[in-house]
């Protein structure tokens, strides 16, 4: 490209980080990289009624648990705050005095005017043209009522600018060369353009991608199931997974894989793979996506990311070696599982061996009369093993059934239960290594009792 690239994601701090506006900062994050380039995050915050502290920390909080950090802007969510780049404040409420000037420039060429107590701008009377590397070239005709009167509001009688003034003033004094953004904003774009060849400079290259619907096709508002960003974080999904998934709603690679890294995505992101037609929102993909990553996270990263997920449960991790931490949450990796839903495969191992309870239908199934027996036996064939390995165990299990004249499965089912109180979870024979010889012994000799007196 023949022009540096600068991109900006400009959040309005109203609510929370929506999945959309997430989608957006990503889209202009990647292109930015992509080509080298600059990617700025400005505050757009002129709406001083709607506009909360809480929102800006939480929009921060997202784009920084994303990775998507910014090259210009606040170095913090404060707008007193310093900034990162050559153009002062990054939020909008504290450049009043840019938009003033700027204001001036164009009531001196006779391009502003004053009616009703508001600025407003003498707006051309031509249908405007809107080339987009994007959606394609459009048209915008006036509608009958522009027709006649197509003047619009600079600034308010109540003395604060508009939005399409100061976005368009800040894109212009902040050197944007591409405006990456969501289809719905196609209706101000012939606005920004008129506005731009104003103040006599070329307007930036617009994109505009396509909007993320519900499954059902509806469009996707902040009350929906998947809307806000937080969420993914507390529900415990793998950062780089949603990353992934984000890049997906509405873009695609040429070769078609799906499950990339940020540095492939980087690498082959551009907007001529960005798709017209609206993406709908998945989120059995997104945990397939997470799956994979989760799977593939090299192991002390993997137990990093679970551990607070763990301690947020109340399990007492630091009342355990890290070794053995360690060794228990990585048993877990292979499952996939979002980072939230860890304690409950995995809770037993911090759990005092006379206090695991055993869930309904497991004891039901797996504590019989029966089974009484053949747990002393095995925990007797584990004691007889020599090195208390899953390899060990797997052996000398097999060997207990094949002598009991029983399957496997009627040994592994009541094992599994008596350790960890559930009919799913970790591989067995991995778990009891873990837990270890002791523990694993007084678990299965309490658990025998259990089905002695029914279970």
């Amino acid at each position: 490209m023949s022009l540096p690239v600068r991109v900006r994601f400009a959040p309005s701090p109203t609510g929370y980080l929506h999945i959309g506006g997430a989608r957006t900062a990503l889209f202009n994050w990647l292109f930015a990289r992509h080509h080298g380039g600059t990617f700025i995050l400005r505050v757009e915050d002129t709406d001083t009624a709607r506009n909360t502290q809480a929102a800006v920390d939480v929009i921060f909080q997202g784009l920084r648990w994303l990775g998507l950090e910014w090259d210009e802007g606040p170095q913090t969510s404060d707008p007193a705050g310093p900034s990162r780049g050559e153009f002062g404040s990054y939020f909008q409420s504290q450049r009043a005095g840019v938009y003033r000037r700027r204001l001036q420039e164009l009531r001196d060429r006779h391009l502003a005017y004053d009616r009703d107590g508001a600025v407003y701008f003498r707006m051309t009377r031509e249908p405007i043209a809107i080339p987009d590397l994007i959606v394609g070239d459009i048209v915008r005709p006036l509608t009958d009522r522009e027709q006649a009167d197509p003047d619009w509001v600079l600034w308010r009688s109540d003395g604060q600018p508009v939005f399409h003034f100061v976005n368009v003033v800040d894109d212009l004094e902040m050197k944007v060369s591409h405006v990456i953004r969501g289809e719905d904003h196609i209706s101000n774009t012939a606005k920004h353009l008129a506005l731009f060849r104003a103040f006599g400079v070329e307007p930036p290259r617009y994109g505009h991608i396509p909007l993320i619907l519900n499954e059902d096709g509806s469009k996707m508002s902040k009350r929906d199931r998947g809307a806000v960003v937080t969420n993914y974080e507390d529900e415990g999904f793998l950062p780089a997974a949603l990353v992934n998934y984000l890049a997906l709603l509405g873009w695609s690679p040429a070769d078609g894989q799906e499950q990339l890294s940020v540095p492939e995505l980087i690498a082959r992101f551009d907007l001529d793979r960005v798709n017209r037609s609206a993406a709908r929102f998945d989120v059995k993909k997104l945990e397939a996506l997470h799956f994979e990553h989760t799977r593939r996270l090299d192991p002390d990263a993997y137990v990093a990311q679970a551990t607070p997920y763990l301690k947020r449960a109340g399990l007492a991790l630091d009342s355990y070696p890290l070794a053995y931490v360690r060794a228990a949450l990585l048993t877990t990796q292979e499952k996939g599982k979002r980072f939230r839903e860890l304690p409950l495969w995995c809770d037993f191992y911090f759990t005092p061996d006379e206090a695991v309870t055993f869930e309904a239908e497991a004891s039901t199934k797996a504590l019989t009369p029966a089974a009484g027996p053949m747990l002393i036996q095995l925990s007797q064939a584990f004691d007889a093993v020599s090195e208390f390995t899953a390899a060990g165990l797997e052996a000398a299990l097999k060997q207990r059934a094949a002598a009991a004249g029983v399957k496997v499965g009627a040994l592994v089912q009541p094992c599994r239960v008596a350790c960890t109180g559930r009919l799913v979870g970790p591989s067995l024979y991995h778990l009891l290594e873990v837990l270890g010889r002791e523990r694993v012994r007084a678990r299965l000799v309490r658990a025998a009792a259990r089905c002695g007196s029914g279970g």
